[in-house]
């Protein structure tokens, strides 16, 4: 149970998972039983991305397919950016982390003759995807995770704690800075560790219109570039082509698995306009469906998603989380086609991790969305995300078993911090505004340029941490997008539209970022100034 009275001024933990998510609680049971605390700032189970998942897990398992045509899939869709052993190694390790799923009680569809019932999502070359009931993957994966996290004995679990700084002495991190996410004006409290893994989700909450929870804003990637971690690929964003536009906040999700089974994607005129933007229409890579939504958005005819005729009468019983959302709005999908707009909801980059899930700084793993390990490039394969949290989580678990690692002779000493209190509300929304307009589903320089000097200085002079933190994420979104003069995957440059043949990964750190923020600011005083000296 929930141990939330603990003195944790008091206590030297060996490992430390920060995250009520998949990759963080299918982490703690792997390294049971080893004592490890999990830290996580919503009741556990909740606020975590993968809950609201409502796709699969990829694996090849079917009689007719193999690891390696998943790996082909997966580095196509990633737009030449995907590092091909990371891609091959992932899908390989497939099966066996969907078999320890189903051990902890996770309960996949199955066909009538009892096999794991195997469905295809968008740029897969073959039904590879695993669901629960349809569209409940996520929260059934989370359920059964989180009860099996609750019987395990070894595994404290402290909830209603935010981190909002990693600490860190010459030798490596050293424990975590933690404050009540009920009461952010309370006094930060400290946990000491030597071992601390960061499973704290993506960054989608950050932008005005996305499908993730509140949690999702980019926490996890502040603390670790503030303490000195590379960070990988942080201009890939993933916008999800068909988020249910009804006005709410995060937006309900229309999954993929529906253009899977044949609905298709219409405008205010009735037309299939994804048929003039790709030969695979519907089911091409998520970023060439995000834009061709975007642009019916954009010029006023509105987009729809139609399962009228592939689903009708039977929508309710497949996809039954899609079917309440839209009830809730109003809306009867097996009637009338859903609205529907492209909203952040996948981060490729992250903290930068090797194989094993290890970062650039000694004591520090991370796992699931807040990492990026070389396996989606530039663009994620649908259903690739819940499994490279598994496969990553168990490698981390793996890794910190075979590790020895000294507990530290006392409390590391809190940072001096800004003050903390609620969130600004105004800046808030400002700075979610700006990544919508300025870092979303179409960039240019001159927005981005914009972009990076309004987080740089918000980053630089805020005095609430939490929006600090959101503002050193959204810097090194922006400025990494304004440096990468081309457009490849779900980064789209309208200035410069082409693919550059000498690309390669993105690795920068807090400091570069704001490096180009800098320069940036003395060009803009440079203008400025000019005339007044001519």
């Amino acid at each position: 149970m929930p141990n939330n009275a603990y003195d944790l001024t008091r206590q030297t933990d060996d490992v430390v998972i920060v995250g009520g998510g998949l990759a963080g609680l299918f982490c703690a049971l792997k390294l049971a039983p080893r004592p490890i605390t999990v830290i996580s700032a919503a009741p556990l189970g909740e606020g975590a991305s993968t809950a609201w998942a409502q796709g699969g897990i990829a694996a090849a398992i079917g009689d007719e397919d193999s690891p390696e045509s998943h790996a082909a899939d997966t580095v196509a869709a990633g737009a030449g950016l995907v590092e091909e052993k990371i891609a091959l190694d992932l899908a390989r390790e497939a099966a066996a982390r969907i078999e320890d799923l189903l051990r902890y009680g996770v309960p996949f569809d199955r066909d009538l003759e009892g096999r794991l019932a195997l469905g295809r999502e968008a740029a897969h070359s073959a039904r590879r995807i695993v669901h629960v009931r349809g569209d409940m993957a996520g929260k059934a994966i989370i359920a059964a995770l989180t009860e099996a996290v609750r019987r395990t004995p070894s595994i404290r679990i402290i909830e209603g704690l935010v981190a909002e700084a990693l600490l860190t002495d010459d030798r490596g991190v050293t424990g975590l800075q933690l404050r009540s996410a009920a009461d952010p004006a309370a006094r930060p409290v400290i946990i000491a560790s030597r071992a601390v893994v960061l499973a704290t989700g993506g960054i989608g909450h950050l932008y005005a219109v996305t499908t993730n929870p509140t949690q999702a804003n980019g926490l996890g990637l502040a603390i670790a570039a503030r303490a000195g971690a590379a960070i990988a690929d942080p201009e890939f964003v993933q916008f999800h082509p068909t988020a249910i536009m009804v006005g709410r906040d995060p937006a309900p999700l229309a999954t993929e698995a529906l253009r899977g089974e044949g609905a298709t994607l219409i405008n205010g005129k009735g037309e299939r306009f994804m048929l003039g933007h790709h030969k695979l229409a519907e089911l091409a890579p998520r970023d060439i469906v995000a834009r061709g939504v975007f642009a019916e958005v954009q010029a006023g005819r509105g987009a729809f998603l139609d399962a009228r005729d592939a689903l009708g009468a039977r929508f309710a019983e497949r996809f039954p989380t899609v079917h309440a959302s839209c009830m809730a709005a109003g809306i009867d999908a097996a009637a009338q086609p859903i609205p529907v707009a492209p909203a952040a909801h996948y981060h490729m980059g992250g903290i930068a991790v090797d194989e094993r899930g290890r970062s650039s700084l000694e004591g520090l793993w991370a796992g699931g969305e807040v990492s990026s390990t070389g396996a989606h490039g530039a663009n994620r394969l649908a259903s690739n995300s819940l499994l490279e949290a598994v496969v990553y989580a168990a490698r981390i678990a793996e890794d910190i078993a075979g590790s020895a690692i000294a507990a530290p002779a006392a409390p590391p000493p809190m940072l001096v911090v800004p003050r903390n209190g609620a969130m600004p509300a105004l800046a808030t929304k400002n700075l979610r505004t700006m990544m919508t307009s300025h870092v979303g589903v179409l960039r240019d320089g001159e927005r981005l340029a914009e972009a990076v000097r309004s987080f740089a200085a918000l980053e630089r002079d805020t005095g609430n941490i939490a929006l600090r933190n959101m503002a050193t994420t959204a810097l090194l979104v922006a400025a990494s997008a304004l440096t990468r003069r081309e457009s490849r995957g779900a980064h789209c440059r309208i200035d410069h539209p082409l693919e550059s043949p000498r690309a390669r990964r993105t690795l920068t750190t807090l400091a570069a970022a704001r490096e180009i923020a800098g320069h940036l600011s003395d060009q803009a005083h440079e203008e400025i100034a000019a005339p007044i000296t001519a």
